[in-house]
């Protein structure tokens, strides 16, 4: 029997997957970048053949040919990736249109509140645990239905993204409790099932896939797929789940108290908890595991907007070299750029302001100021997004007992130290910050039967930590205050730009 395991990650701008062994110690890794397609304003899509599948494809083949690994060498797959997105599939299980994606999309805005209208705020939130945002799926399922009929005519079954991919890899369809958490209002939060309570006018529930828990195994590797990928007939396959969940099993994010802050495209926020804690800022989602549920909580526009600026304002610097420069040079500067704050609502954003018409703002420029400087603001303008999360979670009486950092942000330590002082708190960075789809290979483990939960814990060392700078804080303080009037002060004239 084989003893390697393999986790395969989509994100929102690549593709990552390892091989590991049971000890936790990882063999290869091979990353596959690729695009989001943003067809108008307030859009997010990806092709789930042409970018998800096709990612899958290459990576197995890489990991598995490439490194002259045997397929029966590997006991178990899992799968993680963005979402939770909306997938429309035909009676062959082909999708139908491009996947439309998380948070980030917010076409569905008027299909809230006409959810809202009909089911009522309250009740909304009473079911569900949580509000409506641009997070919640039921509203792009109407948005589908009202802007195209004649595709959802033909809609047989709908996915999410991890779930298309375990749908191509077994033949199975089936869904994670945490990411169907957000296919509200179909779901009984109570009881963490489906629900007909208010699908009458969305879908028949048997077109959702069945639901798991994330550790359990979805199916096995079939022909076609083995054919596809180079898998081996028959390789067991866990339910998996969406990348963030993933992203705080990899640094150890499991038990009551644990708060992963994930610095991605987008800032993903997971605190377990043994009991739903619902406030309308945030979600409240099933655990990765049976008995557990998550506080979740998202920025929509994080590292995505440091791509933006590299993108568009570093050209005369060779691409892979941008990055490099910019968070060097920001080193530099000082705290508060010289006098800048930066909204990072460059889509919307989600958790805890939930407004999907939000933009960015870059306030204070100056002729002094340099493009070095905006991209200080722009660090330090998530880091008060990250505040104002973390200040949420106090607020509602959930406890933090520790905060485990992960992703592409944590590889600059610039980032999280900025995130520690504006926050006053401590951060964890594991030794190994390979992100999801380290923690689908852990998944696969357990579904496989290959490795238990506590041996997370020997998967898992602490390598830095990051503690707030004393002199920083108090500057901090102020400059935070001002984000929040900033915001406050500049939201109808913001929202007044998008009036037809």
């Amino acid at each position: 029997m084989g003893q390697l395991l393999l986790g395969v990650d989509v994100g929102t701008y690549s593709s990552k997957g390892v091989l590991v062994e049971p000890n936790g110690n990882i063999l290869n890794s091979h990353v596959v970048e690729h695009k989001m397609d943003v067809p108008q304003p307030g859009w997010a899509e990806q092709d789930a053949d042409e970018i998800w599948w096709k990612d899958v494809i290459q990576i197995c083949r890489v990991l598995v040919d490439g490194f002259s690994i045997k397929s029966e060498d590997i006991a178990g797959v899992a799968f993680s990736a963005i979402g939770p997105t909306l997938v429309v599939l035909d009676d062959q299980d082909k999708p139908l249109r491009p996947g439309i994606l998380y948070g980030v999309d917010t076409r569905a805005t008027e299909e809230i509140d006409i959810l809202n209208r009909k089911i009522g705020e309250d009740t909304v939130f009473e079911f569900s645990k949580m509000a409506f945002t641009s997070q919640s799926i039921g509203p792009k399922i109407l948005w589908v239905k009202r802007n195209e009929p004649k595709i959802w005519k033909k809609v047989k079954h709908l996915t999410t993204a991890s779930s298309y991919l375990v749908l191509r890899a077994t033949g199975e369809k089936v869904i994670d409790r945490h990411t169907a958490s957000h296919y509200m209002p179909l779901i009984d939060m109570q009881k963490l099932e489906w629900s007909n309570r208010f699908s009458e006018d969305l879908v028949d529930l048997r077109m959702l896939p069945r639901l798991g828990w994330s550790d359990h195994q979805a199916g096995v590797i079939t022909s076609k797929a083995a054919e596809e990928t180079g898998l081996k007939i028959g390789t067991p396959v866990a339910v998996g789940t969406v990348d963030a969940l993933s992203e705080a099993i990899s640094v150890g994010a499991v038990s009551p108290g644990d708060l992963m802050i994930m610095y991605g495209s987008t800032t993903f926020f997971i605190l377990v908890t043994e009991n739903p804690i619902p406030d309308p800022r945030v979600w409240t989602t099933g655990g990765a595991f049976k008995g557990q549920y998550n506080l979740a909580a998202g920025m929509s526009t994080t590292g995505s907007i440091t791509r933006w600026f590299r993108d568009e304002f570093t050209r005369d610097i060779p691409t892979d070299q941008g990055y490099g420069h910019l968070f060097s040079a920001a080193e530099n500067i000082e705290p508060g750029a010289g006098g800048l704050i930066v909204l990072p609502y460059f889509s919307g954003e989600r958790t805890p302001i939930n407004d999907p018409n939000a933009r960015g703002i870059i306030a204070g420029l100056t002729l002094s100021h340099t493009r070095e400087h905006v991209f200080r603001a722009m660090l330090e303008g998530v880091a008060y997004g990250i505040r104002h999360n973390i200040e949420t979670f106090q607020n509602m009486g959930a406890p933090i007992i520790r905060i485990l950092a992960v992703g592409g942000g944590t590889k600059s330590t610039i980032w999280p130290r900025i995130v520690s002082s504006v926050c006053k708190v401590k951060q964890i960075i594991p030794e190994l910050t390979i992100g999801a789809s380290y923690g689908d290979a852990f998944l696969a483990g357990l579904s496989s039967g290959i490795l238990q939960r506590s041996d997370l814990s020997s998967w898992v060392k602490v390598g830095k930590e990051i503690v707030p700078d004393t002199k920083q804080m108090n500057f901090y303080e102020l400059y935070f205050q001002q984000y929040r009037k900033l915001y406050e002060n500049t939201r109808e004239i913001i929202h007044g730009l998008h009036s037809p």
